[in-house]
């Protein structure tokens, strides 16, 4: 498991070479910039990228939290059951209690946003 968490902390330094642009980067350019970064090939760069957001998905279904030194904290939160209202009529709704993952940036990664 350590060595999946290694991947993707290098997997991190290769995104910081992607150039800045307006646009999202979505995963399959992820998977490019990283293969040219790391000299693999694309199906064993998609391999560790789908590996390590497989293995983070699975450590939070669990209750686990992820820290990756100075990228940031994968985790869960606890949200309660409450009463909410429903616009339209005004009729009181119970919304159940149920867990929604966060991340917060770490401390390199914050400033190298800035």
């Amino acid at each position: 498991m350590f060595s999946y968490f290694y991947e993707f902390y290098e997997l991190l330094h290769f995104v910081k070479k992607i150039k800045r642009r307006p646009s999202k980067v979505n995963k399959g350019e992820l998977i490019d910039e990283v293969a040219k970064g790391i000299e693999c090939t694309k199906v064993e760069t998609k391999k560790a990228v789908e590996c390590v957001f497989e293995t983070i998905t699975d450590c939070l279904a669990k209750g686990d939290v992820v820290k990756l030194i100075g990228f940031g904290t994968f985790g869960i939160r606890k949200r309660a059951a409450r009463m909410a209202r429903n616009p339209l009529t005004g009729e009181k709704v119970s919304v159940p209690a149920k867990s929604v993952p966060f991340f917060k940036a770490g401390k390199e990664l914050k400033e190298r946003v800035k």
